[in-house]
């Protein structure tokens, strides 16, 4: 029992190797740039939160900082 579990361990850790030899290959993944479209919602999604701010700072008149 103990010697199958060996030879299958063995298997296992040959296999690992072989997938990691392989890996390093492969070339790296390309970042792509964003979209036109993802930078404007980015853009809006920021501004939303400034606007947000503004707003809860507006309904606090006696804080002078935003936070």
């Amino acid at each position: 029992m103990a010697n199958q579990l060996e030879s299958l361990v063995e298997t296992i850790k040959s296999k690992v190797r072989a997938l990691k030899k392989k890996s390093k290959n492969n070339k790296p993944y390309i970042k792509m740039d964003k979209s036109s479209s993802v930078k404007v919602e980015i853009r809006s999604r920021k501004a939303r939160k400034l606007i947000d701010k503004t707003l809860k700072a507006a309904d606090r008149p006696g804080k002078r900082t935003i936070s």
